[in-house]
């Protein structure tokens, strides 16, 4: 869901910083290559991504939900050249373009480390802090991520979490569907946890921020 115009979404496109050639590389095998290629976070929203782990001084980044790459390489540009982003997809039918991804992007390639699995499994054994985490994965387990990835994160690092505004299903009363429920939940639960400053920005289907007191 946009909150605007196609028009309107290519002004913004035209005035914001443009995305790096392997990028838009990324965008389209994307594509070709994948049945939903609209879940790709895009270039306002990568650019944002990217701009958060700035602002954050970010060193390490942990993602939940890989896709084909692209959010992952959009933070990686932001680090240190011996910053991390750690990045779960449980969905191993992707592994193969994630990993043409992380090639073609050359040495911000080098700074991911792809985790295949559940995020479950994977983020209770990574190790050390991060600064910035990146909720993209099963809208259903919104939750449960949330509190895998706070015990491994800095006070004043941010959750961003994204889909919030679910394509305006959270305007359903009496959701049913379970991604729907999913995000509403966890949306009513971040408003009011005393853990977090929270934000919701409506850019295409919504991101919530949330800084860790």
């Amino acid at each position: 869901m946009d909150a605007w115009s196609p028009e309107i979404g290519q002004y913004i496109d035209s005035h914001i910083e443009s995305e790096p050639d392997y990028l838009v590389q990324i965008g389209r095998l994307t594509h070709l290559h994948t049945l939903r290629p609209r879940i790709l976070s895009g270039h306002l929203e990568g650019r944002l991504l990217k701009m958060f782990c700035q602002m954050c001084g970010a060193k390490r980044v942990l993602e939940i939900g890989t896709f084909t790459g692209y959010s992952a390489l959009c933070m990686a540009e932001a680090l240190p050249e011996d910053g991390e982003v750690h990045t779960v997809e449980i969905n191993d039918e992707y592994e193969p373009l994630i990993l043409r991804s992380l090639s073609l992007a050359g040495k911000t390639g080098r700074k991911v480390t792809l985790h295949m699995g559940g995020s479950e499994a994977v983020i209770p054994n990574l190790a050390g802090s991060f600064d910035v985490a990146y909720l993209d994965g099963n809208k259903r387990r919104y939750i449960e991520d949330l509190e895998l990835v706070y015990p491994k994160m800095r006070q004043g690092g941010v959750v961003v979490a994204d889909n919030t505004l679910w394509d305006g299903h959270v305007l359903e009363e009496n959701a049913r569907e379970a991604q729907t429920v999913g995000i509403k939940t966890f949306n009513d639960k971040v408003a009011g946890d005393p853990r977090f400053v929270c934000a919701m920005v409506p850019v295409r289907d919504g991101m919530t921020l949330l800084w860790i007191k």
